[in-house]
């Protein structure tokens, strides 16, 4: 892990997001790239990045200068003592910054952060967070409330085991080893897809017989539907970190092959990683 991006509306949940970030970077000798964007209607981008016309646009202006001003007190904070930072200011829409800023800074991890009372729609600027987690390739880490200490020591890693998410398992085993992290791999049965405790041991024997290691262990929960095994398989082991797969077609309410709904991750207290299929 090398470099973060960390987007940044200088919201209380977007610093909790740097806070987290911040700490991996110190752990690991890492970069953070902290973003802000700036949406203005199209016709004024062009103006707002050309010097030469930047004062017929005091609005952009304005945004600028409150920008860096607002850069300058957040880069004031203790937290970011000793961590490497490379700050912009990007004249895009939101999503599309983040996820150009993946591609141009090669990037290894986002951190985003979450108002979480309104639910995934209100996650960062509006549904931009359930945009880049469906769309990037790069794992997505969702921070919900203030983390003083960014310690996982038990990782939850929810799982269909289907084939398609073996890249998505081996990531999060991956990111677990790095983090040196207890992983947790659950398949939650339900009624609506029960399967015997047999054909589901069979299942995860086939899933994880070509893993990269076997530093995991496996677990089946019983729940009426998946978000509520993970969310009680979590607490019961008291998880300080749970990860689903994304398919990268429909977004956070099609986790999970579609079955896993976007109320995990509002109701989720703790931070979510979501890796892409």
């Amino acid at each position: 892990m090398e470099k973060i991006l960390v987007p940044t509306d200088f919201s209380e949940e977007a610093e909790n997001a740097l806070k987290v970030a911040a700490q991996l970077a110190k752990k690991y000798d890492a970069e953070i790239f902290l973003m802000n964007m700036l949406e203005f209607p199209a016709d004024t981008y062009k103006s707002a990045v050309n010097p030469n016309e930047i004062e017929q646009l005091p609005e952009s202006l304005f945004f600028m200068k409150l920008a860096r001003k607002r850069f300058d007190k957040l880069l004031n904070q203790d937290f970011l003592k000793g961590v490497k930072i490379t700050q912009t200011v990007e004249f895009r829409k939101a999503f599309d910054g983040i996820i150009d800023g993946v591609n141009k800074y090669n990037i290894d991890l986002i951190v985003m952060g979450s108002a979480g009372a309104s639910g995934i729609s209100e996650i960062f600027i509006g549904s931009n967070t359930e945009k880049v987690v469906r769309h990037s390739k790069i794992p997505v880490l969702v921070i919900k409330e203030a983390v003083e200490n960014f310690k996982v020591n038990n990782f939850v890693f929810a799982t269909d085991l289907e084939d398609k998410g073996k890249q998505a398992f081996w990531k999060a085993l991956k990111l677990a080893n790095e983090i040196d992290a207890k992983l947790h791999v659950v398949y939650v049965n339900t009624l609506s897809r029960f399967n015997t405790t047999n054909e589901i041991e069979k299942k995860i024997e086939s899933f994880t017989a070509d893993a990269p290691s076997q530093n995991f262990t496996t677990h089946i929960y019983n729940a009426h539907s998946i978000e509520e095994g993970i969310l009680k398989y979590a607490k019961k082991v008291d998880a300080d970190l749970m990860g689903i797969a994304t398919s990268g077609r429909k977004g956070l309410a099609h986790l999970l092959n579609g079955s896993i709904s976007q109320e995990l991750v509002n109701h989720a207290k703790k931070p979510v990683i979501t890796f892409r299929m």
